[in-house]
C-alpha cells in the first residue's frame, strides 16, 4: 500500500510563520523614517562645495512621499529624521575647534524647525494643490529659523544650495524666500506629478485639476527662472572700479591665531607690499581701493601704536586707502570693526559689525554654558557688542557696502547696505577657525546668491581662503586657494540699479508666510468639518 503525504504533514512549509511576518512589518515600519534621513542627506549633498544643486529636488520629491498623508506625529518624527540628515554632515564644521558636543546641540535644536514644517506638510498634503502650501510652509520654517533663537541662524537655506542651479535668477525677484520656495515647489511637485501618473496606471482616470496643479508646480519655478534671467547683468552703470583683495594668511589655522594676532598683521602687511611691489612693476594695474578681511588686525589699532604704525606703512606703500578688519574697544564696548585708513587721513571711516555670532562672538546663557565646559567661556572671555548703522563707505566716488562674514546669510544685513547707495558689496571674513572645512565654500555660496540677489559685485576678502571676486550675475572670476598667502586685483563694475528683492525686502517672505498660514488655517478647518460629520 503506498502512503501519499499531504498538506497537513507539512503545515510549516505552507503558512508563514507569525515571527517571519512581524518581522517584515517592523522592517517595513522604518522605511520610511530611513528615507527621511536619506532624503535629508540626499539635500546635503546638493550643497557646496559640490555643484550638485539639482539634487534638492529628488530631495524634496522623497521628503514629501514620505510624508503626505501621514499623522502630525508620524510626520514630526520623520521630519526631525529629514533635518538630521540634512544638518547633521551641513554643520560639522561647527565642531572643528569646540568638539562635537556643541555641532550636535546646535544640529539638535535646528532640527526642530524642520520637524515642525513635516507635520505642517503632512496636514496640509491632502489639500488641493498641496505642493504650494508645503513650499510655503517650508519658506516659513525657514523664515522662524532665520529670527530665533539668540537672533537666527539661517544657515542651511535652500537658496544657498542653488548658486550654481537654473534656479538662480529667482534671486532677484524676492530674495532667498522666493528662490528657495521654487525650489522645494519644484521638488514637491514632482513628486505629485510622480503619484498621479501611477494613480492613472492604476485606475485608468485622469484628475484633471490635480494634474495641473502638479503641472504648474514643476513648470511655473522653471519658467520664472528662465523669465528672471533678464534681471541678471553685469553692466557697468556707474562706471567701474580696480579693486584689490588681500588674503594674508594665518601662521596656522584654529582658534589658536587668536593668540598670535600680531603674525596675522603682520601677514597681511606683508602681502599688501608684495602688492605695491608688483603694482610699481607694472605686473598689475594700481588698484583704487584695497579690502583686508575681518580681523586682519586683531590687535586695536586706536589702542597699539605698533598694530597702528604697521597699517599706516602698508597703506602707505600701497598709496590707497584699506578696508582693514580689526577688533578695536571703545568706551569698554568690544567691536568687530571695519576701518578705512586713507593714506594721508588714516582712519576716516568705521563699520562695527552688527548680525555677530552666538557662541562664537558673544556667549548667550554664559552661566550654563560654564557649567558644561569652563574652557568655552574662557574662550569667549568678552563678549562682542552690536553696531547700530548699516556700513557704507565712501571710496573715490565708489560706494562700497560692508556685511562682515555671518551677517552674509542674514536677508536684511545685506539688503540694506544697498538701499544706502552701495554700487558693490564686500563681505570681509574670517574662516581660519572652521580649518578647511566646508564652511568656506558654503559662505561663498551666499554671497553669489547676493551678488544675484542685488545685482551688484561681490568681493570677498578672507584671512586664509577662499577669496574671491564674484560679477553681479554670481559667477567667480577669481578666487585664492585656502591657506595661501595671495592678492587679488580686478576691474568690476559699479551698479546703481536696484532689483525688484532689493525693492520689496521682506515682502516676499512675509506673503508666504501668509500662504503657509492659509495652509494650515484650511486643513484645520477640514479636519474639524471631517471630524463633526463622522459624529453626526
Amino acid at each position: 500500500m503506498t502512503v501519499t503525504a499531504t498538506s497537513v504533514d507539512q503545515p510549516d512549509q505552507l503558512q508563514p510563520r507569525p515571527a517571519s511576518a512581524a518581522r517584515r512589518g517592523r522592517l517595513l515600519r522604518l522605511v520610511p523614517a530611513a528615507a527621511s534621513v536619506l532624503c535629508g542627506v540626499l539635500l546635503y549633498v546638493s550643497f557646496p562645495p559640490r555643484t550638485l544643486w539639482w539634487l534638492a529636488l529628488p530631495a524634496f520629491a522623497g521628503f514629501g512621499w514620505v510624508l503626505r498623508g501621514r499623522s502630525w506625529k508620524a510626520a514630526l518624527g520623520l521630519g526631525y529624521l529629514f533635518g538630521l540628515g540634512f544638518l547633521l554632515p551641513l554643520l560639522v564644521w561647527t565642531s572643528v575647534e569646540v568638539g562635537p558636543l556643541p555641532w550636535i546641540a546646535l544640529v539638535a535644536v535646528e532640527a526642530l524647525f524642520i520637524a515642525s514644517v513635516g507635520a505642517g506638510v503632512a496636514a496640509v498634503s491632502r489639500l488641493p494643490a498641496w505642493p504650494v502650501w508645503a513650499a510655503a510652509l517650508w519658506t516659513a520654517g525657514e523664515a522662524v529659523r532665520a529670527r530665533v533663537p539668540f537672533h537666527g541662524f539661517p544657515w542651511g537655506k535652500i537658496a544657498f544650495g542653488q548658486a550654481d542651479g537654473v534656479f538662480l535668477p529667482l534671486a532677484a525677484v524676492g530674495g532667498t524666500p522666493v528662490l528657495g520656495f521654487a525650489v522645494v515647489l519644484c521638488g514637491f511637485g514632482l513628486y505629485e506629478a510622480g503619484r498621479l501618473i501611477a494613480e492613472r496606471r492604476r485606475s485608468r482616470t485622469v484628475r484633471r485639476a490635480a494634474a495641473a496643479a502638479a503641472l504648474l508646480s514643476v513648470s511655473v519655478p522653471v519658467a520664472g527662472a528662465v523669465a528672471a534671467r533678464a534681471l541678471v547683468s553685469d553692466e557697468a552703470e556707474h562706471g567701474t572700479a580696480t579693486v584689490a583683495l588681500i588674503q594674508g594668511n594665518v601662521p596656522r589655522s584654529g582658534l589658536e591665531f587668536n593668540a598670535q594676532r600680531r603674525a596675522v598683521l603682520d601677514y597681511h602687511a606683508r602681502e599688501t607690499h608684495k602688492l605695491a611691489v608688483d603694482v610699481r612693476a607694472g605686473k598689475v594695474p594700481r588698484p583704487d581701493y584695497v579690502l583686508w578681511p575681518e580681523n586682519s588686525s586683531d590687535i586695536d589699532p586706536f589702542e597699539y601704536p605698533d598694530g597702528a604704525a604697521v597699517i599706516e606703512q602698508a597703506v602707505k606703500d600701497i598709496g590707497v586707502p584699506v578696508s582693514v578688519g580689526a577688533v578695536v574697544e571703545k568706551d569698554g564696548e568690544l567691536l568687530n570693526e571695519q576701518i578705512l585708513w586713507d593714506p594721508v587721513k588714516g582712519p576716516t571711516q568705521t563699520y562695527d559689525k552688527r548680525q555677530i555670532q552666538p557662541f562664537g562672538e558673544y556667549l548667550p546663557l554664559r552661566s550654563l554654558v560654564g557649567a558644561i565646559n569652563k574652557s568655552w567661556t574662557e574662550m569667549a572671555r568678552q563678549d562682542f557688542s552690536r553696531g547700530t548703522a548699516p556700513g557704507v563707505f565712501g571710496i573715490h566716488g565708489a560706494k562700497v557696502g560692508l556685511a562682515t562674514c555671518y551677517e552674509a546669510a542674514f536677508d536684511w544685513a545685506v539688503r540694506d547696505t544697498v538701499t544706502h547707495g552701495a554700487q558693490m558689496i564686500s563681505v570681509p571674513s574670517n574662516n581660519a577657525t572652521f580649518d578647511r572645512s566646508e564652511m568656506t565654500y558654503q559662505q561663498l555660496a551666499m554671497s553669489r546668491v547676493r551678488a544675484v540677489e542685488h545685482s551688484r559685485t561681490v568681493t570677498v576678502p578672507v584671512t586664509s581662503g577662499v577669496s574671491a571676486v564674484i560679477m553681479p550675475d554670481g559667477r567667480i572670476t577669481q578666487k585664492t586657494g585656502m591657506f595661501v598667502p595671495a592678492y587679488l586685483v580686478q576691474k568690476v563694475p559699479l551698479r546703481t540699479s536696484t532689483t525688484p528683492a532689493t525693492e520689496l525686502g521682506v515682502l516676499p517672505e512675509i506673503a508666504l508666510v501668509l500662504v503657509a498660514a492659509g495652509g494650515i488655517g484650511w486643513a484645520v478647518g477640514s479636519g474639524l468639518r471631517a471630524r463633526r460629520a463622522a459624529d453626526a
